[in-house]
């Protein structure tokens, strides 16, 4: 298996829900996080966690935890950053980063295969999931290559949003169906957690 470090994405402020760390919200008898984890953990060879502020509230996930390098809250793309910086300095023969958004708990469990395979075939640096007409790019697969473009990107030019950076570059899409549930689903607002709820029910049911 060729290897990948994942890094749950978990450094965004949560306003809709009024601050805090959404991923601690419980989901069906769990955190999110514990459901985001159980997806990733077994697609990546090493597993991550970005988030700011006091990395202790951490410490029952036994990960590392990885601050943004760039003050302010600079969204997702720090954080893919933070994870590039990290892969230079741990491992650095890595050529791959996988990224989970901290708020969507049902990835598929084949993800991180069906996106090397179009990194492969395709000869791209990028690539992201679509489903249901839409795409989602903050769950990706990046080359660790790119983090002085992106770096420069976020510091001088003040790019935020994924789209306009990823635009750049040659990207390929992995389509994912949407039944019995988008994959990708992720908790926005806390009138999502009643339909993560009912997905929660329908994978806990696939599995028995």
């Amino acid at each position: 298996m060729t290897e990948t470090i994942g890094v749950i994405l978990a450094g965004g402020l949560a306003r809709r829900f009024g601050g805090g760390d959404k991923c601690f919200l419980p989901l069906s008898g769990r955190s999110i996080l514990d459901w985001i984890i159980e997806r990733a953990r077994p697609q990546t060879t090493h597993l991550i966690i970005n988030a700011n502020g006091d990395p202790s509230r951490f410490r029952d996930y036994d990960l590392p935890v990885i601050a943004d390098p760039v003050e302010g809250f600079q969204g997702p793309l720090a954080g893919i950053l933070a994870a590039m910086d990290w892969a230079s300095s741990h491992h650095p023969n890595i050529k791959w980063i996988v990224s989970f958004p901290a708020d969507a708990p049902f990835i598929p469990p084949e993800l991180v295969g069906r996106y090397l395979d179009a990194a492969e075939g395709q000869g791209v640096e990028l690539v992201c999931a679509s489903s249901g007409g839409w795409t989602h790019p903050v769950c990706g697969l990046w080359s660790p290559s790119l983090a002085g473009d992106l770096r420069h990107a976020l510091v001088e030019e003040k790019i935020k949003k994924i789209g306009l950076w990823t635009a750049r570059h040659h990207l390929a899409e992995v389509k994912f169906e949407i039944e019995p549930f988008d994959p990708f689903f992720n908790i926005n607002k806390s009138g999502d957690l009643l339909r993560a709820e009912e997905i929660a029910r329908i994978v806990t049911a696939s599995s028995m």
